[in-house]
C-alpha cells in the first residue's frame, strides 16, 4: 500500500510555448501601466499637488496612447483586420478591448478629479469657479482680460453653405456652439479654437482659477454680436500621429521629414471627446466630418484635456509638494579642476553616474564642455536622440566647431514627437560646421554614446561615455538612468567602429565589448540566458534581473519562461509593457515582475546575470523590444569596476523589495498592498511619458 509520502507525484504540466494565451498583450499591459500611473494620482499619501501631477501625467500618457498606438491599430486594421499578435488576438479585437478599457480609464481620471483632487484643492483654498460664481470685481477684471489679451486671438468660425466644416487640429481644445439668428430664428453650427498659448487656468486672486473656455463662453456674444446663443460645449479631437517611413530613396532626410511633419496635422482623427450635453444632430455632424463611429468617441461632463492640470500642479505652495530635490555631485567630479584632471581621473577608472540623484549638468554636460574647450581634444562624436531646445551640451558642440576641432553628430529625425525640435537643432548645427548624419532611414538611432578624441603624451586616447537616457538637461532631472564614463580600450575601441557605421557606409558593425543591435545585442542577451539556464541545470548559481522599460519580445519572453522552467530565478524590474505571465506552476514559479511608480520616471536598462557567481552586469539605451533588438541602433555596455557593480546590485534589490512605490505582477493582474503606509526603502516617482 502506497501512502502519501511514497505515492508518485504528478507528471510536470506540459507548456506550449507557442501559446498565445502565455503572453499579454502589448496594448492592454500599456494601458494597466497608466492605471498604475493613475493610482499615484488617487493615492492620498502623496502630496496634493504630486497627485494633480499624476492625473496630468496620466491625460497626457492616453493622448500618446491614441496618437501613437491607437493610430497604429487603426492603420494595421484597415490594411489585414485578420493580422493577429502573439497574444493571439485580432486587430479588430484589440480595438475592441482597448476601447473598453480607455474609457474604464479615462472614466477613472474624471472621477479622480471630480471627487477627490478638484474637492481637496478646494479644502486647500485652490478652487477651480466658474465666471459667475465669482465676485462682480472678479469678473469686471477678467472681462478686461479677455478683450485684451483673448478676443484678438479667437477666430468664430460657422458652419453653413459658403463656409466648410473647419478643420481640428490634433491635441487642440475646442467650443462648438449652436447660435440663433434672433428674427429669422435660422440656426448655424460655429466652432471657436481655444488658444494654445494663453494659460488654461487663468488666476481669478483670492485662491480661483477660472478655465479658459468658461471665460470665452462667458463672452460669446462679442464673438456673435446680434446672435443668441442657443448651447455651447467643448470637444477635443487626437489625431493618429502615424507618419510614412522615408524608405530607401530618400535623398534628403531632413527635407522629408519636415514635409511628413507638415502632413501629421492632416491624419486621421482616432479619438473625440466632447461635452456630454452636446445635441444629438451637431454629434452626427461631428463624427461624419471625422470620419469616426460612436466607439471611437467619449462623452463627459468633466473638463476635457486634463493633461492641462500641470499647470495647477506645478502652484509654487511648498506645503502640498514634494519636498525640492537638489542632485548632488559626485565627489570624483567634485575634486577635479580642469579637463586635464577630468580625463586622467577617467583613464585612472571607470565612472558611473546616477541621475538625477547625481546631477547631470555637472558630470554628462561638463564632460563635452570641457571636451569643447581642451585643446588636446582632436574630435567628439555623439548620438543625440532627444535634447532640450537650450540645451547647454549643443551649444558646446558648436563652441567646439569653432575651437577647430572635428564634431560629428548623428540626429535622429524620427523621435517621435521631437521632430520638429531636432530638425531646427540639426540645421542649426550644420550651420555651424558640425558633420550632422542622419543614419539609415530604416534604423533609428536611439543609442545614447559619447566619444571623445584626445591627443596625450603616449597618443591618441579615446573617452566615452554611455548612457541609458537622452542628453537631455531637463529630463535628466526627473528621469533615472545610469551612465558610464570610460576610457577602456575594448569599450571605446568598439565605439570607434559604431560611429565609422553611422556616419559611413557598410553592412554591419563588429565589436568585441559591446552589445550593439541590430548586430549583436539579441544573440548576446540570448547566450547569456542560455549560459545560466546550462548553470541552473548543473546545480550552480544562476539568475537574471533586468531592468527595463518595457518586455514586448515574443522570443524573450518565451526564453525567459525556459529559464524559469529550468531553475534560473529570474527578477524583472518592468516600468510598462510586459507580455510575461508570473507565478504559474511549472512555467514561471521562478519569474518575479515589479514595476515602480514614483516621484522619478525609471528609465534606466540593466542587464545583470549571475554566471555562477562571476557575474556580468550590462547598461545600455536598449529594452528587450523587437523594435529595440532588430530594428534601431543600440548599444549596450559592460560595466566591470567591483564598486560600480555593488552600486548597480543595490539599486536592483533596494528596487525588488520596494514596499511603497512597487507595484508586483501575478499572471496578468498588478496588486500593491494597500495596507503600506509609511516610506519604503526606495522613493521614485513618475514624470511625463516619452517612451524612448
Amino acid at each position: 500500500m502506497q501512502t502519501e509520502a511514497t505515492a508518485p507525484k504528478p507528471p510536470p504540466a506540459v507548456f506550449d510555448l507557442d501559446d498565445p494565451q502565455l503572453y499579454l498583450n502589448r496594448e492592454l499591459s500599456l494601458l494597466e501601466f497608466n492605471r498604475r500611473v493613475l493610482a499615484e494620482a488617487q493615492d492620498p499619501r502623496n502630496p496634493l499637488l504630486e497627485r494633480v501631477k499624476f492625473l496630468a501625467i496620466t491625460a497626457s500618457n492616453m493622448d500618446e496612447f491614441y496618437a501613437k498606438r491607437i493610430g497604429f491599430l487603426s492603420r494595421v486594421e484597415k490594411s489585414d483586420p485578420r493580422t493577429t499578435t502573439v497574444d493571439g488576438l485580432t486587430i479588430g479585437e484589440q480595438m475592441v478591448h482597448v476601447q473598453r478599457l480607455c474609457d474604464e480609464i479615462r472614466r477613472e481620471m474624471d472621477r479622480c478629479w471630480v471627487s477627490q483632487l478638484r474637492p481637496a484643492l478646494a479644502g486647500k483654498g485652490i478652487r477651480i469657479s466658474s465666471f459667475n460664481d465669482l465676485d462682480e470685481s472678479a469678473r469686471e477684471r477678467l472681462s478686461r482680460y479677455f478683450e485684451q489679451s483673448i478676443f484678438p486671438v479667437l477666430t468664430p468660425l460657422v458652419v453653413d453653405p459658403s463656409h466648410p466644416f473647419p478643420f481640428i487640429s490634433s491635441g487642440s481644445l475646442s467650443i462648438a456652439l449652436v447660435v440663433r439668428h434672433p428674427r429669422t430664428g435660422q440656426e448655424r453650427f460655429a466652432r471657436i479654437k481655444v488658444p494654445q498659448n494663453r494659460q488654461r487656468f487663468i488666476d481669478a486672486g483670492e485662491g480661483h482659477y477660472l478655465l479658459l473656455e468658461d471665460l470665452i463662453a462667458a463672452h460669446l456674444e462679442m464673438l456673435f454680436p446680434g446672435m443668441d446663443i442657443v448651447s455651447w460645449h467643448t470637444l477635443r479631437v487626437i489625431r493618429s500621429a502615424e507618419i510614412g517611413s522615408p524608405g530607401e530613396d530618400a535623398s534628403d532626410l531632413l527635407e522629408l521629414i519636415e514635409n511628413e511633419l507638415r502632413r501629421r496635422r492632416l491624419n486621421e482623427a482616432v479619438y473625440f471627446a466632447f461635452s456630454a450635453r452636446i445635441p444629438a444632430a451637431y454629434l452626427e455632424l461631428m463624427l461624419e466630418e471625422l470620419d469616426l463611429t460612436e466607439d471611437a468617441t467619449y462623452a463627459t461632463d468633466a473638463p476635457l484635456g486634463l493633461a492641462d492640470l500641470f499647470q495647477i500642479g506645478l502652484l509654487p505652495l511648498a506645503e502640498l509638494a514634494d519636498p525640492p530635490f537638489i542632485p548632488a555631485v559626485p565627489s570624483a567630479f567634485s575634486a577635479i579642476t580642469d579637463a586635464s584632471s577630468l580625463f586622467a581621473t577617467i583613464r585612472e577608472r571607470d565612472l558611473l553616474v546616477h541621475h538625477p540623484y547625481e546631477s547631470f549638468d555637472s558630470t554628462v554636460v561638463r564632460f563635452i564642455d570641457e571636451a569643447a574647450d581642451d585643446p588636446q581634444v582632436l574630435a567628439i562624436k555623439q548620438t543625440l536622440y532627444r535634447t532640450a531646445p537650450d540645451s547647454p551640451i549643443l551649444d558646446s558642440l558648436i563652441d567646439a566647431v569653432g575651437r577647430g576641432k572635428q564634431v560629428a553628430v548623428l540626429v535622429e529625425l524620427t523621435a517621435r514627437f521631437d521632430e520638429a525640435n531636432n530638425i531646427e537643432w540639426a540645421r542649426k548645427l550644420e550651420d555651424a560646421g558640425v558633420h550632422v548624419a542622419y543614419g539609415n532611414p530604416d534604423e533609428k538611432i536611439h543609442s545614447k554614446i559619447c566619444l571623445v578624441v584626445r591627443e596625450e603624451t603616449n597618443g591618441i586616447t579615446l573617452y566615452a561615455h554611455v548612457g541609458t537616457g537622452n542628453y537631455n538637461s531637463a529630463t535628466a532631472r526627473i528621469y533615472t538612468d545610469f551612465g558610464l564614463f570610460t576610457a577602456d580600450p575594448g569599450i571605446t575601441n568598439d565605439l570607434l567602429r559604431v560611429f565609422n557605421h553611422l556616419t559611413g557606409y557598410s553592412d554591419h558593425i563588429e565589436t568585441s565589448d559591446l552589445l550593439v543591435a541590430p548586430e549583436s545585442l539579441r544573440s548576446g542577451i540570448e547566450s547569456r540566458i542560455h549560459r545560466e539556464i546550462e548553470h541552473a541545470r548543473a546545480g550552480r548559481p544562476a539568475r537574471v534581473v533586468f531592468k527595463m522599460n518595457a518586455l514586448e519580445d515574443f522570443e524573450m519572453t518565451r526564453l525567459l519562461y525556459k529559464a524559469s522552467q529550468a531553475g534560473v530565478t529570474v527578477d524583472l524590474l518592468v516600468r510598462g509593457v510586459c507580455r510575461i505571465r508570473p507565478g504559474i506552476p511549472g512555467l514561471s514559479e521562478n519569474v518575479r515582475v515589479i514595476s515602480v511608480i514614483g516621484r522619478f520616471l525609471e528609465h534606466s536598462r540593466i542587464y545583470r546575470f549571475e554566471n555562477a557567481g562571476d557575474p556580468e552586469y550590462y547598461i545600455g539605451s536598449a529594452d528587450l523590444m523587437k523594435r529595440n533588438l532588430d530594428g534601431r541602433i543600440e548599444v549596450v555596455t559592460p560595466v566591470r569596476r567591483p564598486e560600480l557593480r555593488a552600486h548597480i546590485d543595490d539599486v536592483l534589490e533596494t528596487m525588488l523589495a520596494d514596499t511603497r512605490q512597487g507595484w508586483q505582477l501575478h499572471d496578468s493582474a498588478w496588486t500593491r498592498d494597500p495596507s503600506v503606509d509609511t516610506p519604503g526603502t526606495h522613493a521614485t516617482l513618475l514624470a511625463a511619458a516619452p517612451f524612448s
